[in-house]
C-alpha cells in the first residue's frame, strides 16, 4: 500500500478548511441578515464582514474548545468526584432515618423548578389529587 503523498494531503486539508470557513460564513451571514435587521434594526452584513465577525468572535473567545479553557472537563470531573466523596462521608455518619430525610429534602429543593417534587411536611399526610 502506498500512502498518499503528503502534498496532496496538505492541499486537501487546506481546501476543506477553506470550504468549511466559506460555508460557516455563508450560513452565519444568512442567519444574521434574516434575524438582526428585523428584530433589532441592525445592519445587513456582507460575506466578508461576516467572516471578519467570525474571526473577531474566535479571537475574543479563544481558538480552543470550551472557550479557550484547557483541561476544563478534567477539572470538572475532579470537582464532581470530590463532591460525591464529601456527600458519601456525610451520609455515612447518619442513621438510616436521617439519610432518608436528607434525601427527601434534596429531592424537594435541588434541580430546576419544574422537576422539584413537593414533599409533604413531616407528620402531615400526603393528599391524593
Amino acid at each position: 500500500m502506498n500512502p498518499k503523498p503528503w502534498p496532496l494531503r496538505v492541499l486537501k486539508f487546506i481546501l476543506l478548511g477553506i470550504l468549511f470557513v466559506a460555508v460557516m460564513g455563508f450560513v452565519t451571514m444568512r442567519l444574521w441578515n434574516w434575524l438582526v435587521p428585523d428584530l433589532f434594526h441592525g445592519p445587513v452584513l456582507t460575506f466578508w464582514q461576516t467572516i471578519g465577525l467570525l474571526l473577531l468572535t474566535r479571537l475574543l473567545t479563544g481558538f480552543r474548545g470550551g472557550g479557550g479553557r484547557p483541561d476544563f472537563s478534567r477539572k470538572w470531573q475532579q470537582h464532581k468526584n470530590d463532591w460525591k466523596k464529601q456527600m458519601e462521608s456525610r451520609l455515612a455518619g447518619m442513621t438510616p432515618e436521617e439519610q432518608e430525610k436528607f434525601r427527601q429534602k434534596m429531592r424537594a429543593s435541588c434541580g430546576p423548578p419544574w422537576m422539584r417534587r413537593s414533599t409533604p411536611e413531616m407528620g402531615q399526610p400526603a393528599t391524593a389529587e
